[in-house]
């Protein structure tokens, strides 16, 4: 779909992808501009789904699983990325943070990275579920800027992002309840522990440092970019208010607060 608003042409398009529908709206000075830059972002989005995908043969996460423990495994710089997120997020959560699933061996402080190499001194199967979603929504934003678009919005499901000029205006409900965020060149993540729509291959990671907690709940972070908002959400639901505030000062993030709707 096209259409044009104060001089720009906006292209919007719809396909599914990272176990949702994503969402990608692109303005441009020109038709062309706005085209390539859509597709661009779904290109990234497929990128990074493929490079991440927590068990499909020939992805970075499958390699990592199966590779020798001490051996270095050379891996994609948006993988690579990634994981420093996850390990930064690890260490300020104090281990909250977690994207190992709790049949894995080993947990993430058993992973060592290196420049373009990540080391496991523990057999570990990662699942980085929304912080990879994050993490496309991001890369989607970027292929929108090098293509020349003016602004666009990325959405996939829980995750969304937006730059440019414009605002956008993002209505969130949950059970009864209503936030209305205004977004503009920055980012908003939403994480549900009771959601049936997550996909069946993602398997999240909700038990905090306490692999036999039994976490739940709803959280909303506004952030610079997507894959810090999903990171920090999942921070959120194991942490306690001390703690969260911290992580969510470290990362110049804020949590959303809804109300009752009326």
């Amino acid at each position: 779909m096209q259409h044009t608003t104060k001089s720009l042409v906006v292209t919007s398009r719809l396909r599914p992808g990272l176990g949702t529908v994503i969402a990608i709206e692109a303005e441009a000075d020109s038709l062309q501009i706005s085209e390539l830059g859509v597709s661009a972002a779904f290109a990234a989005i497929a990128q990074a789904e493929r490079l991440m995908h927590p068990a499909r043969n020939g992805s970075d996460l499958a390699a990592l699983r199966d590779c020798a423990l001490g051996v270095a495994l050379d891996v994609h710089a948006w993988t690579w990325a990634t994981l420093e997120l996850c390990k930064r997020l690890n260490r300020l959560s104090r281990g909250i943070f977690d994207p190992c699933l709790p049949g894995s061996k080993g947990r993430l402080r058993d992973l060592e990275l290196q420049p373009h190499s990540v080391i496991p001194h523990a057999r570990l199967q990662l699942d980085l579920g929304g912080i990879a979603k994050g993490f496309a929504v991001d890369r989607a934003i970027d292929a929108l800027r090098r293509a020349g678009c003016r602004g666009g919005l990325v959405n996939a499901g829980g995750d969304l992002a937006a730059f440019g000029d414009r605002e956008h205006e993002v209505w969130c409900r949950h059970r009864g309840r209503t936030a209305v965020i205004k977004l503009r060149n920055a980012a908003l993540a939403t994480s549900d522990t009771d959601n049936e729509s997550r996909p069946t291959e993602h398997r999240g990671y909700y038990n905090g440092a306490d692999w036999l907690a039994q976490v739940s709940g709803h959280a909303a972070v506004w952030a610079p970019n997507a894959a810090i908002a999903d990171g920090l959400t999942k921070c959120l639901l194991a942490g306690d208010d001390a703690s969260n505030a911290a992580l969510l000062d470290a990362f110049d993030a804020r949590q959303i607060r809804f109300q009752e709707s009326r």
